[in-house]
């Protein structure tokens, strides 16, 4: 009935490093966007800014992805060669 760690570690594990992905996306999207839609409030523009740091903060997430990805694939590299 209870959960067993020792048996289902890898595929938590790996849930976690997609969980962590995920939301380093979505953050940075979120962020970015609500940055967008403060400034085109405050300045007067109709969706300028939203658009321009929304795409920002696509990229810059995608960024972020890709290096924690490489971070934890040289990792794994690293570990499995010891």
């Amino acid at each position: 009935m209870f959960f067993d760690y020792k048996k289902n570690r890898v595929w938590m594990e790996n849930f976690s490093v997609v969980m962590q992905l995920g939301l380093t996306m979505a953050g940075c999207i979120v962020l970015c966007l609500f940055a967008g839609r403060f400034l085109d409030r405050l300045i007067g523009t109709k969706g300028v800014f939203i658009t321009i740091l929304t795409l920002f903060g696509v990229f810059g997430g995608a960024n972020v992805v890709y290096r924690q990805i490489l971070e934890i694939t040289e990792e794994k590299k690293k570990n499995h060669g010891e």
